[in-house]
């Protein structure tokens, strides 16, 4: 009696409990919703952007949703996702602003509020001219300078901008910090101000100087990375004209710091699949970047050793806050 009723309780027992884990919902795989991508400026960052959305979509299953958050040199968008929810719903398209933006004291929190998730590409700033100047080369710049006595007219995208800090570190390298005013025009109109003789000269992306570069209506002078650009090949870098610098922009995703790592691994993936694919490809050709994938570790270290670099350049030019 004791031995059939122990039987009994065991059976009932085991049926409980599979009834309970068949009643347990399934945990839900990520993402459940549409994931928004914070974009912090526009030109070929937007361009990038909406591209990079699209592919990732198609990764992921669920919409990645761009939303302009422009501002501050991307202080606005930063400052948005810094107090966002950590859920894995929401990114920022980033890039070395992260660092110059923290440094020059528009925003009070450093790279570590957020997780990286992927370094997806790389841009050489390049400086442009009016090809009326009939300057060919960063000596001929200085050379007409010191001639004239006159400031020169340097467009940037806006105070302590990464344009700023770009055409600071060059003009200071070729001896020239006092020769120099700058002139805050906003994002993409560098060919416009220069064509319209407003500026004198530009550092931007090459893919904004290309197409006036063929048409022979602007000439770049240099590019300020360790590297030629592939876009504008037969342009020599700044080191090649022996003025010592290289700063390059790369940009990528990040989460708010505490995104669960089953998220920032599904987006890190989805990122990587979406630089690999023909359209990824096709795109930085025509529109002028360089595809330069990281994965979520590397992409820390890079993050961490620039923040660093930008530091110390931003305190020596007197720019840091």
């Amino acid at each position: 009696m004791i031995n059939s009723l122990k039987i009994k309780g065991l059976v009932a027992a085991s049926a409980a409990a599979a009834l309970m884990v068949f009643a347990a919902p399934a945990k839900a795989e990520y993402p459940e919703k549409p994931v928004e991508m914070t974009v912090l400026f526009g030109g070929t960052a937007n361009t990038i952007a909406q591209l990079l959305s699209e592919l990732m979509s198609e990764e992921l299953g669920q919409p990645v949703v761009p939303v302009d958050r422009k501002g501050g040199g991307g202080a606005v968008g930063y400052s948005f996702l810094q107090s966002a929810a950590a859920d894995g719903y929401n990114i920022v398209w980033n890039s070395n602003s992260i660092n110059t933006s923290f440094h020059t004291g528009r925003i009070p929190f450093d790279y570590t509020a957020f997780t990286p998730i992927a370094r997806v590409s790389v841009e050489i700033p390049a400086l442009a001219v009016n090809s009326s100047t009939e300057w060919t080369s960063l000596d001929d710049m200085i050379a007409a300078a010191n001639e004239s006595g006159e400031k020169l007219r340097v467009g940037i995208s806006g105070k302590g901008s990464f344009t700023h800090l770009t055409s600071a570190a060059l003009f200071d390298a070729m001896g020239m910090t006092d020769q120099v005013i700058y002139i805050s025009y906003g994002d993409g109109r560098a060919p416009v101000e220069l064509l319209a003789g407003r500026i004198d000269a530009a550092i931007q992306w090459p893919g904004q100087f290309a197409s006036y570069a063929e048409t022979g209506e602007l000439t770049v002078l240099a590019v300020t990375g360790e590297e030629r650009a592939e876009v504008l090949s037969d342009v020599p870098t700044a080191q090649e004209q022996g003025f010592d610098v290289n700063i390059t922009m790369w940009r990528g995703l990040a989460a708010p710091a505490g995104t669960p790592d089953e998220a920032i691994a599904a987006l890190e993936e989805a990122a990587r699949n979406a630089v690999e694919s023909e359209r990824f490809i096709e795109a930085s050709q025509n529109v002028g970047f360089a595809r330069a994938f990281l994965g979520h570790e590397a992409f820390g270290e890079l993050i961490a050793s620039d923040d660093a670099f930008y530091g110390e350049l931003l305190t020596e030019l007197g720019m840091a806050q």
